[in-house]
């Protein structure tokens, strides 16, 4: 009897086979309100640039820039540190040839992959002969990747006629200062027309090559996605500006990063003592800028060298003594999951809508909602399994997503550790509910202890439906009256 190919089969790899959790997909065939139907062709299947996409499809970065063009007090690109999740972190640095071996194997097993970026370990642009070759020789293996680059934006404007005529038409520049003197603080020196410049001057210099690559990429119609990093007492006021003056030049995303410090990393920030952001701290900041660009709230902070989709990391998986010496591309996986994922799309809008009109007649408080997922858009993980749990805001206006919150995870080979579920209490601050696929009995009186309900009511449901109906049910006295 043939094997019937499902969309929970394809992503069998990812599941939980300790709590039976499946992905399924998600997303709309439409895109959001006021966007262009060309402009959502060209993101609806991209992680970073669509927040629907981020819940099934993958990215994958190739570690094949390491050569950089400016220091950043927030960043040391350590090699060979698997365990670290943050960018510029790589465990193989790879050769144009060595990628490619790697992207094949990669797309032979990963079918959600969808996009191939290079982002570093240093400048993808700067070191643009390694990343123009890898890019050219992945074009013709596997023509139909999305190509996208992150940049500090420096070398930018020396390369926007080859980044256009290669067809990369999302591009990533990390922006954290308008004013030079507060670019000072962040970035020590730039290397630039062979020279290094230092201070407010080399700042002025970063800051004009910026605006200037971005609205020569804006003039040449590719999408233009702004990094920032959020760093208190430094530039998180400021940001405020920068998310005007790129909203005015054109970018079509802004995504504001809490500042990653521990001293353990070796940064200049880290070493010093400069303290990141709160999660509380980061969505006040968010939400000040509703207006501007829009705003990622989705953002990983990936390494440079990640595999897989947001919020996984998969990379360890294909390091290069793990690969076959030749490996041959078979599209069908992936013509398959993304087959299977159209399909469904519809459905998931769907429930969105009948989530958004349920909603519509509540009378309550907008409050924080925790999901610990899989993937796929379901409410489908067991709560000791979760590393990260993804958080929304809901309100009778509707269902947003905030951001995540990253913990260690609590259950390990079948048993709870009370000293990560301590951390796992404290990253989930301020949330009202956590929904999950299962629960047990000490982690949920733990987090009712804390003021937290945890229900399992929901396994399995799309997330916005298992929201929606948690609320109505928790403020079912509060149901607004009509005529």
């Amino acid at each position: 009897m043939a094997q019937i190919i499902t969309l929970e089969s394809l992503l069998a790899p990812a599941a939980d086979p300790a709590s039976g959790c499946t992905a399924s997909a998600c997303g709309s065939q439409q895109g959001p309100a006021g966007m262009a139907a060309d402009v959502w062709e060209r993101v609806k299947d991209h992680p970073c640039y669509a927040e629907e996409a981020h819940h099934y499809f993958a990215r994958m970065h190739v570690a094949v820039a390491p050569a950089c063009n400016i220091q950043c007090n927030y960043c040391n690109r350590k090699y060979d540190c698997a365990n670290e999740s943050r960018p510029g972190v790589v465990s193989e640095k790879l050769t144009p040839d060595q990628a490619v071996r790697k992207i094949i194997a990669v797309a032979n097993s990963v079918p959600q992959l969808s996009v191939l970026g290079v982002a570093g370990p240093g400048d993808a642009v700067y070191d643009w002969r390694h990343t123009a070759e890898t890019f050219r020789r992945v074009q013709a293996a596997i023509p139909d990747l999305r190509l996208c680059i992150s940049t500090n934006g420096l070398a930018l404007p020396d390369h926007i006629d080859a980044i256009a005529a290669m067809g990369i038409d999302h591009v990533t520049i990390t922006i954290n200062f308008i004013d030079p003197e507060i670019g000072a603080r962040i970035h020590p020196w730039i290397f630039h027309n062979h020279q290094r410049f230092t201070g407010i001057e080399a700042a002025r210099i970063l800051h004009e090559r910026q605006m200037l690559g971005l609205e020569m990429l804006v003039a040449r119609g590719i999408l233009a996605k702004i990094n920032s990093v959020m760093i208190p007492g430094v530039n998180d006021a400021h940001l405020v500006e920068v998310n005007r003056v790129v909203t005015q030049k054109g970018a079509f995303l802004h995504n504001i990063m809490p500042l990653i410090s521990d001293p353990a990393h070796g940064t200049a920030f880290g070493l010093s003592g400069q303290r990141g952001p709160t999660p509380a701290e980061l969505k006040t900041l968010q939400d000040s800028l509703a207006g501007g660009a829009n705003l990622m709230r989705h953002c990983r902070q990936c390494r440079a060298d990640a595999v897989g989709l947001l919020g996984e990391d998969r990379g360890q998986e294909f390091n290069l003594d793990q690969l076959p010496a030749e490996t041959a591309y078979d599209p069908a996986p992936r013509a398959t999951y993304r087959e299977l994922v159209a399909e469904t799309r519809g459905e998931h809008a769907a429930h969105r809508e009948a989530a958004r009109d349920d909603l519509a007649a509540v009378d309550a408080p907008a409050v924080l909602v925790a999901i610990a997922t899989r993937g796929g858009g379901r409410i489908n993980q067991h709560f000791g399994h979760a590393q990260e749990f993804q958080v929304y805001e809901v309100s009778p206006d509707g269902i947003r997503f905030i951001g995540h919150r990253r913990v260690e995870q609590y259950c390990q080979s079948g048993w709870g550790e009370d000293a990560t579920l301590d951390g796992v209490l404290a990253a989930l601050a301020g949330v009202a509910c956590v929904l999950v696929a299962k629960i047990g009995d000490c982690p949920r009186n733990s987090l009712t202890g804390a003021g937290i309900e945890a229900s399992q009511d929901h396994a399995y449901d799309w997330i916005e439906s298992g929201i929606a109906a948690w609320y109505a049910q928790r403020y079912r006295s509060t149901v607004r009256l009509t005529a």
